[in-house]
């Protein structure tokens, strides 16, 4: 009988790993700005996610985290140095998207920052 898990090239198989539920073999838990959070902050808010908005609002969190303010030039230039290659018109539609949307808020001195209602979804209150 053919068994798809059993190589057909004449081959033993390999020994399986046993990977078990331990995150720490994998180095520290998720960092405290995950994927997840920002995966349901863009559900919330009736957006599909993608993996320009994810990195543009992990972007975002970090540099709010580190007590800066950036604007588009400086939310790509953290993105290019990440080594994740947007184009610069590409950051600005996603930010201005983002805005619209209710996610970010444009300040004054055209930096982005977080909606106080996309905070708390963040947070776990909203």
């Amino acid at each position: 009988m053919y068994n798809p898990q059993v190589p057909t090239d004449g081959h033993s198989p390999t020994v399986e790993a046993n990977f078990g539920n331990n995150i720490k073999a994998f180095g520290n838990a998720p960092a405290p700005h995950g994927n997840q959070r920002i995966r349901h902050l863009l559900k919330c808010f009736g957006l599909r996610t993608s993996l320009i908005r994810l990195k543009v609002i992990d972007a975002l969190l970090t540099a709010a985290d580190s007590q800066r303010a950036l604007g588009v030039r400086g939310v790509h230039s953290q993105l290019l140095e990440l080594g994740i290659p947007l184009s610069f018109l590409s950051v600005r539609e996603v930010l201005k998207r983002l805005c619209s949307e209710g996610v970010l808020t444009l300040n004054a001195d055209k930096s982005y920052s977080l909606n106080e209602e996309a905070a708390k979804v963040l947070e776990g209150r909203g």
